[in-house]
């Protein structure tokens, strides 16, 4: 990829970058159940999702004058842009105003039957409705400790809210339901994985076999 732009032609295992990032955002969309995306030139526009209401375009393949444009035309209060490309090529072409968000980090995996062990004093629970999955890791005392979501697009599962309470924190809740999720959906015939991580995260995901395609990084227009 070049700095001056978010092409469209580079591959991870069989997948073009576009293919990924359309998957994503289809996947994304079932689980924050919000309409699909809608395609626009060099990606999507979606919905953010509850409780925002917020709207998004993700754009897999861009220039500086086309993002310049994008941001012209959405420059509403809350608007954001994604690119699946350098930070410094977004900073550049959006207005000042506008907030940046550049840690993120689109990843895959190819889905495999995975061991995994539920921690002491805790239970799993995984339940799929339509191309929804989720798992829930619950303490013996009944709290909710952990969940996380994925939502399916084709072949793709798209791992979304990955989150465990702060009182259940550094037990392995986290791999423990990551391990979970990919084989229950290589179990419903799904063979790649999909996910938009932090910087925090990506330590976490690479350690489960995740890699790292493309960074992804986010502005958002702050106009009163």
């Amino acid at each position: 990829m070049s700095n001056d732009r978010a092409a469209d032609d580079q591959t991870t295992a069989d997948h073009a970058l576009a293919e990924l990032v359309m998957a994503w955002g289809r996947g994304r969309a079932v689980s924050r159940i919000t309409a699909p995306p809608v395609p626009v030139p060099g990606g999507f526009e979606v919905a953010v999702g509850p409780p925002s209401t917020e709207v998004r375009q993700v754009f897999h393949t861009c220039t500086a004058e086309s993002l310049a444009a994008a941001a012209e035309r959405h420059s509403e209060p809350g608007r954001q842009i994604m690119i699946a490309g350098p930070a410094a090529l977004l900073r550049e072409a959006v207005p000042a105003s506008w907030t940046m968000d550049e840690a993120g980090h689109l990843m895959t995996a190819g889905f495999a039957p995975t061991a995994y062990r539920v921690p002491d004093g805790y239970r799993l629970a995984i339940e799929t409705e339509g191309a929804l999955t989720v798992a829930r890791a619950f303490h013996r005392n009944g709290d909710l400790a952990a969940s996380a979501r994925l939502g399916r697009s084709g072949e793709f599962g798209v791992f979304d809210k990955v989150v465990t309470a702060p009182a259940h924190r550094r037990r392995g809740l986290g791999l423990t339901l990551m391990r979970a999720l990919s084989g229950h959906a290589a179990a419903l015939g799904m063979t790649w994985g999909l996910l938009v991580g932090t910087d925090e995260g990506r330590a976490l995901y690479e350690h489960l076999g995740w890699t790292r395609v493309s960074d992804f990084p986010g502005a958002r227009s702050e106009r009163a």
